[in-house]
């Protein structure tokens, strides 16, 4: 069964924030809210982790595009090529956001991203993301939780998605009620943004 955790953006507990660490370094899979909408997480660095998270998603985890969660830019070395002056300010400018903003990745991904050309990189406007990001030392594997219902596409409601996922994973981080609207998704990797998914954030 899933362990709830209450923790809100405005006083996260630092014990509850050490219990979500711990877990995400045992392989477990969690659920957290953000500055869009709840989504599924775990260590990028656990390939049983990733391969579980691939199976909930029914994908298989060579095909996955699980977007990177950081907590500030000073990861993107670690997992993109070079990106130019002009692509830093712009990403600058607009992070922390509700954005995911592909860029060519180099060569020292993840095992679980091997052979991937590019990467979608995350910086949440949300302290609890940020905040496990900075405790755990390196970013998390990140998806959106979609609803199976054909109107609203995405669940808003922690205590439901706690219900629906209580034997799939190990955390739901339950910070209230969540968005409904995912993250703009855009393309950066021809030097100019181009707009693959309008969600949240405007450009």
């Amino acid at each position: 069964m899933a362990k709830i955790l209450k923790i809100y953006p405005d006083n996260p507990q630092e014990n509850l924030i050490n219990e979500v660490i711990k877990t995400l370094n045992n392989g477990g899979l969690i659920i957290y809210p953000s500055d869009t909408v709840y989504a599924l997480g775990c260590n990028i660095f656990d390939i049983k982790a990733m391969e579980k998270l691939a199976q909930l998603k029914k994908q298989k985890l060579e095909k996955a595009k699980f977007s990177i969660i950081c907590n500030d830019l000073s990861h993107l070395s670690d997992f993109t090529r070079p990106i130019d002056t002009s692509i830093f300010r712009f990403l600058k400018s607009h992070l922390p956001g509700p954005f995911t903003f592909i860029l060519d990745a180099n060569k020292n991904l993840p095992l679980a991203y091997k052979n991937h050309k590019t990467i979608g990189i995350r910086v949440p406007d949300h302290p609890i993301p940020q905040l496990i990001v900075e405790k755990l030392g390196h970013p998390i594997a990140s998806t959106s939780i979609k609803d199976d219902d054909e109107i609203i596409e995405y669940s808003t409601d922690p205590e439901l998605i706690a219900e629906k996922y209580d034997h799939l994973v190990d955390i739901v981080i339950d910070s209230g009620y969540g968005d409904n609207v995912a993250s703009t998704i855009v393309d950066l990797t021809s030097g100019e943004p181009e707009i693959i998914r309008q969600g949240k954030g405007e450009i």
